[in-house]
């Protein structure tokens, strides 16, 4: 029997198994206590941990939470022990403290998979509550990089597909021409060498550390990225290659082995343990940073944005699927993250942006059955908004407070009305803006005396909660 086939019969078991395993937990869910798995990600300084951290928060104490439309049936919400006993559990307490204490600072950043749950005792209103008294909903919120997200679409790709794709990018890319010449210097078809491997691995990794710090998007393999307790191991050393031969015992042979590895022993488990159980999904996507960054790295997010779709698997599971284990993700809220460093009179045009940045994406996602919604917003808002006369002109600014405790007044630039003015010069393969100069700010946290019965001051995360979970409460 062939290797493929053979593979083929195990995943088969693998997923009847897990599915038998699976059922009587998930109509114990769905029949009496039901459970919402949402997903959270976004690529690196997109905001996953202050979401996660402000979003909990504000569902806990809901006093800013306007948009959920049902706060006011909300009897109780409390954190319970997460069902998966193998997941690290999201550090939400040392977060909250991060960005609300004495000397409030941002949280370490996602770097792994982590887990929390979020209950809710709800009574309904009117005489289907006095009927059927109080019930329980379960949130699950899942945080995972979003360059792991990004590695699933090296499932379909052979190594030499992703070889040539990786290659055409690096003439354009920091330190991807040092790594080009390198890797055209290489011999495939000599012998494998463990040392010459490594050194080809750790030039490719430093220019995908280079390309994330200069605002590009899709940087895989992820975990070349974070690479946790995996840093060394040769499912992570590896590298493309321009094609040719691969002799038996040869370098480029070997380097194909381990690409497939690491789709075999590192994204596929990722996508069956964790991905495959989300019902909602969240999307956080630094909008201003790519903008920011330039016509390449904007053009880069929306490709990556749509690569990330692809990934899903949207669309609405019918009741008895749901039971059985094939869950679609529902709902998809696509997040232009830091709406706090703009004035509110620009917040509609970065949603525009975003939607439009997002449309091959949402389009796709909207054919499938899922719902998906667009948006602007700040999990934790940072600034105040106020006028600064420039050049004898008023401007529309914030003003925030950097981390080494400076209070500045921002105005980053108008963003055009029409997001075409931002995505054609993108697509077009435009190296700079004709006429704007788009600035950012890495603001801190500000410091904040919450009330009780209030979370953390948001921008539009009361309408985000009620998209994702507000038919659910």
């Amino acid at each position: 029997m062939s290797e493929g086939r053979q593979l083929g019969i195990s995943d088969i078991a693998d997923g009847i198994t897990r599915g038998i395993e699976g059922i009587g937990a998930q109509v114990s869910e769905t029949l009496f206590e039901p459970v919402v798995r949402l997903g959270v990600t976004g690529l690196s300084r997109a905001g996953k941990t202050v979401f996660i951290t402000s979003l909990v928060a504000n569902l806990l104490d809901r006093g800013r939470m306007p948009a959920l439309g049902a706060a006011s049936d909300i009897t109780a919400a409390f954190l319970q022990p997460q069902p998966d006993d193998t997941v690290p559990r999201f550090d939400y307490e040392s977060h909250l403290a991060a960005l609300t204490g004495p000397s409030p600072h941002w949280p370490e950043g996602t770097r792994a998979v982590s887990e929390l749950r979020l209950s809710f005792r709800i009574q309904p209103r009117g005489l289907l509550g006095a009927v059927r008294g109080p019930r329980v909903v379960h949130l699950d919120i899942v945080d995972y990089p979003g360059e792991w997200l990004l590695d699933l679409g090296l499932m379909d790709k052979s190594y030499n597909e992703w070889s040539a794709q990786a290659l055409a990018r690096l003439p354009h890319r920091p330190k991807g021409a040092a790594y080009l010449t390198q890797a055209e210097a290489a011999d495939g078809t000599a012998e494998f060498s463990e040392p010459n491997a490594k050194a080809l691995a750790a030039a490719f990794t430093d220019h995908l550390n280079a390309a994330r710090e200069a605002g590009f998007s899709d940087c895989t393999p992820g975990r070349f990225l974070l690479p946790g307790e995996l840093a060394g191991s040769p499912a992570l050393t590896f590298a493309p290659l321009p094609e040719g031969a691969a002799p038996r015992g040869s370098l480029r042979r070997e380097m194909e082995r381990r690409y497939e590895a690491y789709k075999r022993e590192i994204v596929r488990p990722f996508f069956r343990d964790h991905f495959a159980k989300i019902d909602r999904q969240v999307v956080l996507v630094d909008v201003l940073g790519a903008i920011h960054a330039g016509p390449a790295a904007l053009e880069d997010l929306r490709g990556s944005m749509a690569d990330i779709l692809s990934a899903f698997r949207p669309g609405t599971a019918g009741w008895l699927a749901s039971l059985l284990g094939a869950r679609r993700v529902e709902r998809i809220l696509f997040a232009a993250t830091k709406a706090d460093h703009l004035h509110h009179s620009q917040h509609a045009r970065l949603t525009a942006i975003t939607g439009a940045l997002l449309r091959e994406a949402k389009d796709r996602a909207d054919f499938s059955g899922a719902k998906t919604l667009a948006l602007s917003l700040a999990a934790l808002r940072t600034t105040t908004e106020e006028e600064i006369t420039h050049d004898g002109a008023e401007l529309k600014a914030v003003r925030g407070r950097l981390e080494s405790g400076k209070s500045v007044a921002l105005y980053p630039g108008e963003l055009p009305t029409d997001p075409s003015h931002l995505l054609s010069p993108a697509s077009q393969g435009a190296q700079a803006w004709l006429d704007e100069d788009y600035a950012i700010m890495n603001f801190a946290p500000a410091p904040v005396i919450l009330k009780p019965g209030e979370g953390p001051p948001h921008i539009r995360l009361d309408r985000a909660a009620e998209f994702l979970i507000g038919d659910k409460l």
